[in-house]
């Protein structure tokens, strides 16, 4: 408890006599570092009757060490004025404030005025008033607790806060009675002072509400229960925890002057209090965030003045070029304008903004002339620096306009980036006059000799076009789509505008006339469109290989693009239709440039005579000559010559060709469905199945006429599916019926006499561990003697599908000959692994 007496740190803020103590009020601060805690403090103020046990509850509630009264000694006045002290051990930091007791002897029936006073004083900084009562005066009409409750609402007329004040009633030494029963009557007192208080016109109807909220407790006697007085109060000061939270017993924080200036405002405050003028908190709050932030704006700016790191780089200004000097004279400015946000943060905003605007001028117009004076110094460096490189530049024999422009854009380069060195992030200062002047000292060397640089830059963007043209516009042809084009226009307006625009950017320098820029960038618009145009004619003679890569990709991936596993379900009919429309798609793309966004027929003539059928009829009568094919023809309807790239002639040629190279991925296609069918068809058809079970009746009704049969077969079905486990009979059929059989053959006896040793050797009691191993090992020695027959076979079944189905499925259909080799390739390496 000593060193809780020494933190809280008692001072006297105010005197019987009404003088305000604020070198003690400071001292405290100081000492309890009160400026720090910006908004995050309460103040807690204690009002009552003289000796009602005030500092004593404070003291126990709080920790504190204000002065109590001794009983031996008498009834009489112990705290006079107001004092405040820091509550120990509370979050956040809470200000105790104590008031000389009401309806003393010492002041006497009229001398009533210091009451009302500190009354006023103390609803004006309090967030929290404790109302200290006697629990004997509930309900009198002529008590203490009467007089205190007019002064505090009276006062309140004069006060009108922006923010609702705790009122907290502590019933000391509660009797018998419930506190059930004490707190309405104490509430209904309450009501009828308010009442009772004259109140302004405007506020006669305002509820008691509206100013205060007011909450009830109550206290057992000190001296007679001290240890129930002490539990109750620490249940009490509990709620002074986390008080200005929502929900806290303070939590209304409105119009809350932060902490730095919680000195200069209590001071005001009673100063208006003393000369009996009208407390207006509101102005009030921005008088105190004028006089504060002026003080911090005017004490900051004079610790910039005298800043050795400014002071150093002033004087290094003066002598040449400093680097970094917008980083550093930033960093200076920042700091300072930190410590005014920093101090200032709590206070009204908008008086604390401007009065950081008018610091911030202030700086600026320190620090301008120091900005100026380095400018200065850039521009004399940059154009000697122009001038001893063109002179060397022309001494190698270089050309002049390449010189001149090579020199200014290095110098100009070198000053911009010294320039934006020296920016300060907090002014909007302006270089463009003297880098103006400086391009004016600079274009007083130069010449207007311009056709050799021009033409260096036509070529550079020339170049730029092949590069960012061919390769895509190739990319593109490759993948195909009905948006090839629609893609290569975008790729093609996107790229010769970039070029146009970099060239504009570029030749702006040059100072060219209108005619004969126009002329250059149309010059560069054709050779992009050249560029595409080749690229096309180039692509176009790949015709073939495109459809191709195009059929097959479609024809050998599904839609998820995952490889296509000829499993017998597949429609390859219907896959072979959409990998030639695919086809002929592509050839659509190439057959004529499109870069002129019109339409064309070209898709819908080669889908319909191409992929209809309409190939055929006219591949049979074109002896006969019959007139209406739209492919016998050289030209596309509504196409140039000069777009046409594949003549409708040629692309009729190219699909025969085409539909000759493509056939024989159809015919992998069905013969590998085929042979995937019947390796896994070894079992007989449905039908044969029932015959067997109606024909066998009779064999059945036998079977259960006599017994031992029955357990015979049961025997042998043991057996059977012993050798079935042990042999894996699916596991032989699976790569065919043919080589199922010959591997079952060879191992079949083999088996038998292993599971006949074992049984023998179970019948003994000597059970055998080693038959599975050794059973293994034979049939992996005969699966291995069978590999070569079972690979020709299934290489000459696979042979004899593909045969047996060239003339049951349509020519159009075809499969993946890379596929039904890979499905081989692996049968053989399970084989051998």
């Amino acid at each position: 408890m000593e060193e809780e007496e020494e933190n809280c740190c008692s001072t006297q803020l105010i005197d019987g006599n009404g003088e305000f103590n604020f070198v003690g009020l400071e001292k405290f601060m100081k000492a309890m570092k009160f400026s720090q805690c910006g908004l995050s403090y309460a103040v807690v103020a204690i009002m009552g009757p003289q000796s009602s046990g005030k500092s004593t509850l404070l003291n126990h509630l709080f920790y504190t060490n204000l002065r109590e009264m001794d009983a031996f000694k008498g009834r009489s006045q112990t705290t006079k004025g107001i004092w405040i002290a820091k509550a120990v051990g509370i979050e956040p930091f809470t200000v105790v404030m104590d008031l000389e007791g009401t309806d003393g002897r010492e002041r006497g029936e009229d001398d009533t005025t210091f009451e009302k006073q500190s009354a006023l004083f103390a609803l004006a900084v309090a967030d929290v008033v404790i109302i200290n009562m006697w629990c004997h005066d509930i309900g009198r009409e002529q008590a203490s607790n009467k007089p205190l409750l007019k002064i505090v609402f009276q006062v309140m007329m004069r006060l009108f806060s922006p923010r609702k004040t705790t009122l907290l009633f502590v019933i000391r030494d509660k009797t018998k009675t419930p506190f059930e029963y004490l707190e309405p009557i104490l509430r209904e007192d309450i009501q009828k002072i308010w009442d009772t208080v004259s109140k302004p016109p405007a506020h006669m109807d305002t509820p008691l509400s509206e100013f205060f909220n007011v909450e009830v407790t109550a206290l057992s006697s000190f001296e007679e229960r001290e240890e129930q007085f002490k539990e109750q109060v620490a249940q009490l000061r509990q709620r002074f925890f986390n008080s200005i939270y929502p929900g806290g017993i303070a939590g209304d924080r409105r119009a809350v002057v932060p902490a730095s200036g919680f000195s200069f405002s209590t001071r005001q405050i009673w100063k208006v209090i003393k000369e009996n003028k009208d407390l207006d908190l509101p102005a009030h709050k921005v008088m105190v965030a004028t006089v504060r932030c002026e003080e911090i704006a005017n004490e900051k700016f004079s610790l910039l003045a005298s800043d050795e790191d400014w002071l150093a780089l002033e004087q290094a200004v003066h002598a040449g070029p400093v680097q970094g000097f917008g980083r550093k004279l930033s960093s200076i400015l920042d700091a300072y304008l930190s410590e005014y946000d920093m101090e200032a943060v709590y206070f009204e905003e908008g008086v604390r903004n401007a009065k950081r605007l008018l610091l911030k001028s202030k700086t600026l117009q320190l620090v301008h002339p120091a900005y100026i004076t380095l400018l200065g110094h850039l521009r004399s460096s940059a154009l000697t620096n122009f001038k001893i490189q063109l002179e060397q530049k022309l001494s190698r024999g270089e050309g002049f306009v390449a010189s001149v422009n090579s020199c200014m854009q290095s110098s100009m380069l070198e000053f911009d980036k010294h320039c934006s060195d020296a920016v300060i992030k907090h002014a909007d200062w302006d270089a463009s006059k003297i880098r103006e002047k400086l391009q004016r000292d600079m274009q007083a060397h130069a010449s207007s000799v311009r056709a050799e640089k021009l033409s260096q830059l036509i070529a550079k963007f020339e170049k730029q076009l092949s590069a960012r043209l061919g390769e895509p516009v190739e990319s593109l042809f490759d993948t195909g789509g009905k948006d090839t084009w629609a893609s290569i226009r975008r790729l093609l307006r996107r790229e010769t505008d970039a070029a146009v625009s970099g060239f504009s950017t570029a030749a702006a320098g040059f100072e060219l006339d209108q005619e004969g820029f126009g002329k250059m960038v149309q010059n560069l618009r054709d050779y992009a469109r050249s560029v595409v145009v080749k690229e096309a004619r180039e692509q176009s003679g790949k015709a073939v290989i495109h459809m191709k890569d195009k059929f097959i990709m479609v024809f050998n991936h599904d839609n998820d693009s995952l490889p296509r596993v000829w499993t017998g379900k597949e429609d390859i009919k219907a896959i072979t239709h959409e990998a030639r429309s695919a086809a002929v798609s592509i050839l659509s793309v190439l057959a004529a440039v499109r870069l002129d966004e019109k339409p064309d027929k070209i898709e819908n003539v080669l889908s319909s005579m191409l992929i209809d059928g309409s190939v055929a009829i006219s591949s049979r009568s074109r002896g006969a000559g019959i007139i209406g094919d739209p492919l016998a023809s050289s030209t596309w309807e509504g196409v140039p010559p000069e777009n046409t790239l594949i003549s409708p002639v040629q692309c009729k040629s190219i699909w025969r060709t085409f539909t000759a190279e493509t056939e024989y991925v159809v015919t992998q296609a069905i013969s590998a469905r085929e042979a995937y069918k019947r390796s896994n068809n070894w079992l007989p058809p449905a039908w044969a199945i029932m015959a067997m079970v109606v024909l066998g009746f009779n064999e059945f009704m036998f079977l259960l006429r006599n017994p031992l049969y029955m357990l015979a077969l049961f025997v042998i079905y043991l057996f059977g599916r012993a050798i079935w486990e042990q042999m894996d009979i699916p596991g032989e059929f699976r790569n065919g019926t043919l080589a199922g059989l010959i591997s079952v053959a060879s191992r079949f006896f083999p088996t038998v006499m292993i599971l006949l040793r074992q049984l023998a050797a179970k019948a003994q009691g000597h059970p055998d561990h080693e038959p599975a191993t050794h059973t293994q090992t034979l049939a992996s020695q005969s699966f291995r003697s069978q590999t070569p027959t079972r690979t020709t076979t299934s290489s000459s079944t696979m042979d004899s599908s593909v045969s047996s189905n060239d003339s049951s499925e349509t020519g159009g259909e075809y499969s993946s000959p890379q596929l039904t080799r890979r499905r081989v390739t692996n049968v053989e390496h399970e084989e051998f692994s």
